[in-house]
């Protein structure tokens, strides 16, 4: 069955003409979508009755529900629990900062890589998004915020690069100027270190941001906190990034959790330093938001300080996340693991 928020203008005009409807109707169609945001084909009055309801047949229009809305309080971060249509639940977050948004959406319902720090993956996966359900996270906090956020970061629930055809289908929803019209560079992916995504990635000819999650110095410390690492270690994934960075000159973001005593320490701070020297890449320090399932624990400012200071002298773009949302139980799968025992229909194998 074709899903509204899943097709491109594009495919709405073969729709169109397959449908015996004349050219100017896929216009009002994605004008009624996307820039009046209509929650339903019966709130879409420039169509008569029966267009409107030809097009539930033709292309069913569904908005995730939304089942519970955490607000942070001061930062404003709110964090979203959304249902499908079949019951299964996804998180996605809403982000202000210095007036401008980033939406945090979800890939995945759950997630099968089993990050160590990650809730997400605590109770598996269940299944991969559509398309639509994707673009549908954004249309959903849309409607209830009123405006389309600034940035998109593919970073909730989910391995994106583990549902690639239809995550990729959705960003270009939500960058097409029919659509949301996000900017390409204000959309941004993150894989947890899936190679053979950043290859095909690298030849889409797309100009999203590309961010990996490293979070380790070594295989060996890797391998604890990132079972993915012991399918693609470092010394498959670096060369496979760099090969993204040298086929579309976008630089890397790589991601880096810090745990006390793990991996924050004076030492993995040079071994991070010998890792990327000479690469194109931006690091973003994260001190770890703890999850009751993994028994690590935050690193003081200080040490989370000397880290980030000892990356920049040595000359690598190195950020560090302030740490925003905990009241929401902003952290990656916090608010289903704490609204929900088990996964609906088990547990999903990579897909």
């Amino acid at each position: 069955m074709t899903e509204a928020y899943g097709l491109l203008p594009e495919d709405w005009a073969a729709l169109c003409k397959e449908a015996g409807l004349p050219a100017f109707r896929a216009k009002q169609i994605l004008q009624g979508l996307y820039r009046d945001r209509i929650g339903a084909w019966s709130e879409l009055t420039t169509l008569s009755a029966e267009l409107r309801a030809r097009l539930d047949d033709l292309a069913p229009l569904t908005l995730p529900r939304e089942v519970t809305r955490t607000p942070s309080g001061p930062d404003g971060v709110v964090k979203y629990l959304l249902e499908m249509a079949d019951g299964e639940r996804v998180e996605t977050v809403w982000i202000p900062a210095d007036g401008r948004v980033t939406q945090c959406i979800s890939s995945q319902v759950g997630c099968a890589m089993h990050c160590a720090f990650c809730a997400s993956g605590q109770l598996g996966c269940v299944r991969s998004l559509t398309a639509a359900e994707i673009v549908g996270e954004v249309m959903a906090l849309s409607r209830a915020q009123g405006r389309y956020p600034n940035n998109i970061v593919v970073m909730g629930m989910g391995e994106p690069f583990m549902n690639y055809d239809a995550v990729l289908r959705a960003l270009r929803v939500l960058n097409c100027q029919q659509g949301p019209n996000i900017g390409a560079r204000h959309i941004t992916l993150s894989t947890c270190g899936v190679v053979p995504g950043i290859e095909r990635l690298a030849q889409e000819g797309v100009q999203f941001e590309l961010s990996v999650s490293l979070h380790a110095p070594n295989d060996a410390i890797r391998d604890r906190l990132m079972p993915v690492n012991r399918r693609w270690p470092l010394a498959e994934l670096l060369p496979a990034c760099d090969a993204y960075t040298a086929a579309t000159g976008r630089i890397i973001t790589y991601e880096y959790t810090l745990v006390r005593g793990l991996n924050d320490r004076p030492v993995h701070a040079a071994e991070l330093i010998r890792l990327l020297r000479g690469r194109k890449a931006r690091v973003n320090l994260i001190p770890l938001s703890p999850v009751a399932e993994f028994d690590g624990q935050t690193p003081s400012h200080a040490d989370c300080l000397a880290f980030l200071d000892a990356l920049l002298k040595a000359g690598i773009h190195t950020t560090m996340r302030r740490s925003r949302g905990r009241q929401a139980d902003a952290a990656c799968g916090q608010l289903r693991l704490r609204t929900q025992k088990g996964p609906t229909h088990g547990t999903a194998e990579e897909s």
